[in-house]
C-alpha cells in the first residue's frame, strides 16, 4: 500500500479519498498505455503519466510479470517476454496497408536494424536498401531462400513496409521525400534522421543474440528468451505467477486444458488473487469460466482484434462464431464459404455491396476465421489444403439461444426477455 493510501485510511478526508482515486486512475491509464504500446516516446499522449508513476509501474510489472520497465526522459520501454513463443496470430502489421508481415519482411526488418546500428545519424532510403541487399547476399542467409534485389515493385513495397514500421516506432524520422515515390521509382530518395536511443530500446531479449550458439529457429528463440531456472520453492512459485499473469494480460483466453499440471493447479488455487491484482492495476475485468479465465477490457482498447466488430467482416465473424458454437463438430473452409453465401441471401442488404457477391464468400470466411483463431475461439487441425475448424469453449458466449415466449397474466406486466 502506498503512502497516500495509508494517509486516507488514517484520515478519511473526502478530498484525500478523491485524490487517491485520481492517482489510481492515472496509474491504470499509464499501465494500459504500456500494455498497448510497450515503447512510448515523448510525443505519445500517455508518456507523461508513465514517467510520473514510473516507480510504481516498474515495481508492479517486475513483481507480477517479471517484465522490466525502463523509463527515461526520451522513452518508456516495457521489455516484455511473450508467455508463448509459438503463437502465430500476432504478426507485425504494415501501418498503411494493414497487411501482416511475411517472412521476407521480417528478414528485411532485422537487416535494416543491423544497417541502422552501423549508420550515421542520417540515412537515405537508397543507402538503407543497399545495406539490406548486402545482408541478403550473405551465403548463410542466401541458403535459406530469401531473395531481395530491389528490382520488382513488390520488393520495394516490402522494404517500405519495414521503414514505415520503424517510423511508427520513432526509430526513423522522415526529413525529406516520400516512400511512395521510391516504390514507383518516380523519386530518387528519402532522407531520415536515425534515433539511436529508440533503436537501442527495440531489442527485448534476456540474452544478447550474439551469445546464442544454438542452431535452428526454435532453439535459438528459446535461448534468446530463456530465464533462470528456479532453485527454490519461492522462485518456482514466482515463475508460475509470472507466466500465468503474462498469459492473462496477453492472451484473449487462458484455458485450463492448455496449461501443464503445475500451472493449472496454481491458477485454480490463485486465480482470485491474480485476477484481482490485474484488475486493480489495469482495469481489466476477470471472467471466470469452467474452462478457463479471460481478462475482459470494458473499454475495448487493449486488443488489436475485436469481437463483436462493426462492418461486414465483423457481422460475418459473429454469424460464423454462432454457427460453429452450435455445430459441435469440425467444419471445413469450403463449408464455411458456402455458409457465407447462404447468409448473404438473408443479411446481404446490410453488408457492403461487394460482399453480397457469391465470389466474395471465400474471402469473407477466411477473414472471419483469422479473427476467431486470433481470439482463441477456434482451433485449427489438419493440413493446409484440408484444414478443419472447430469451436473452442469460450466461443459459446457468442452462441445464439432460441427466443423464449414468456407467459403473462392480465394483472402482471410481461417480463423483459431481452436480457
Amino acid at each position: 500500500m502506498d503512502d497516500l493510501a495509508v494517509a486516507v485510511e488514517t484520515d478519511p478526508d473526502p478530498r484525500a479519498a478523491s485524490l487517491l482515486a485520481d492517482v489510481r486512475a492515472e496509474r491504470i491509464r499509464a499501465a494500459r498505455a504500456l500494455l498497448s504500446r510497450p515503447l512510448l516516446r515523448t510525443a505519445d499522449e500517455q508518456f507523461r503519466l508513465v514517467r510520473k508513476h514510473a516507480a510504481e509501474l516498474t515495481t508492479w510489472f517486475a513483481a507480477e510479470t517479471g517484465w522490466r520497465l525502463v523509463v527515461d526522459v526520451q522513452s518508456a520501454r516495457l521489455l516484455k517476454t511473450p508467455a508463448r513463443l509459438d503463437d502465430p496470430t500476432r504478426p507485425a502489421i504494415a501501418p498503411k496497408t494493414k497487411v501482416p508481415f511475411t517472412r521476407r519482411r521480417y528478414v528485411l526488418l532485422c537487416l535494416a536494424l543491423a544497417v541502422l546500428e552501423r549508420s550515421d545519424s542520417q540515412i537515405t532510403l537508397g543507402r538503407l536498401a543497399d545495406g539490406v541487399i548486402t545482408g541478403v547476399a550473405d551465403p548463410v542467409l542466401a541458403d535459406t531462400g530469401v531473395e531481395f534485389r530491389l528490382e520488382r515493385r513488390e520488393e520495394r513495397s516490402d522494404l517500405v513496409a519495414v521503414v514505415r514500421v520503424l517510423l511508427e516506432f520513432g526509430v526513423l524520422e522522415r526529413v525529406h521525400g516520400d516512400e511512395e515515390g521510391f516504390v514507383a521509382q518516380t523519386e530518387n530518395d528519402v532522407l531520415y534522421d536515425v534515433k539511436r536511443k529508440l533503436l537501442s530500446d527495440l531489442l527485448a531479449t534476456t540474452r544478447n543474440p550474439s551469445t546464442i550458439a544454438a542452431t535452428g529457429f526454435e532453439r535459438r528463440l528459446a535461448e534468446l528468451t530463456a530465464e533462470p531456472r528456479p532453485d527454490t520453492d519461492e522462485s518456482r512459485l514466482r515463475g508460475l505467477r509470472h507466466r500465468l499473469t503474462r498469459r492473462l494480460l496477453d492472451d484473449p483466453v487462458v484455458y485450463y486444458a492448455e496449461l501443464d499440471d503445475e500451472e493449472r493447479d496454481y491458477l485454480v488455487r490463485q486465480r482470485q488473487a491474480i485476477t484481482a491484482r490485474i484488475h486493480a492495476f489495469t482495469g481489466l475485468v476477470p471472467e471466470l469460466r469452467a474452462e478457463g479465465v479471460a481478462m475482459v477490457d470494458p473499454q475495448d482498447e487493449l486488443t488489436d482484434v475485436r469481437m463483436p466488430e462493426q462492418g461486414t467482416e465483423g457481422h460475418v465473424t459473429l454469424l460464423i462464431a454462432a454457427h460453429l458454437a452450435d455445430r459441435g463438430r469440425p467444419v471445413s473452409r469450403f463449408e464455411l464459404a458456402r455458409l457465407v453465401r447462404s447468409l448473404a441471401a438473408e443479411h446481404g442488404k446490410y453488408w457492403r455491396k461487394s460482399a453480397a457477391d457469391p465470389a466474395a464468400a471465400g474471402d469473407l470466411a477466411d477473414a472471419a476465421l483469422r479473427r476467431l483463431v486470433a481470439l482463441d475461439l477456434v482451433e485449427v487441425s489438419g493440413e493446409a489444403e484440408s484444414e478443419l475448424f472447430s469451436a473452442k469453449p469460450a466461443i459459446h458466449r457468442y452462441a445464439l439461444a432460441a427466443p423464449r415466449v414468456l407467459k403473462s397474466s392480465s394483472k402482471t406486466a410481461p417480463k423483459d426477455s431481452s436480457r
